[in-house]
């Protein structure tokens, strides 16, 4: 690897955290005001928005967190997204 491919996937990896962190304070930011909204309603509703929300940060955590930055399925991904464009601009649509 030369120097800018390590600073893109340095910046990919830093944005990919950058934005674990950012969904990670909306969570607790709209959970709260849900359960302060189900503790004055008597009930404890709002432990099933956090519950299903939480498996989606969990998930979101793991992609970030745990598989490796520029991953054969990120790349290939782009690779099919660089041939339709490529495509796409030699008029072909497909």
């Amino acid at each position: 690897m030369d120097m800018d491919e390590i600073d893109r996937l340095a910046r990919r990896r830093a944005n990919a955290k950058m934005g674990w962190f950012v969904h990670a304070g909306v969570y607790l930011v709209v959970n709260l005001m849900l359960a302060a909204l189900a503790v004055a309603d008597g009930r404890a509703w709002a432990i099933y928005p956090a519950l299903g929300w939480g498996v989606g940060l969990a998930l979101h955590g793991a992609t970030v967190w745990l598989l490796p930055a520029g991953g054969s399925l990120l790349e290939s991904m782009a690779k099919r997204e660089r041939e339709k464009l490529a495509a796409a601009s030699k008029g072909d649509p497909w």
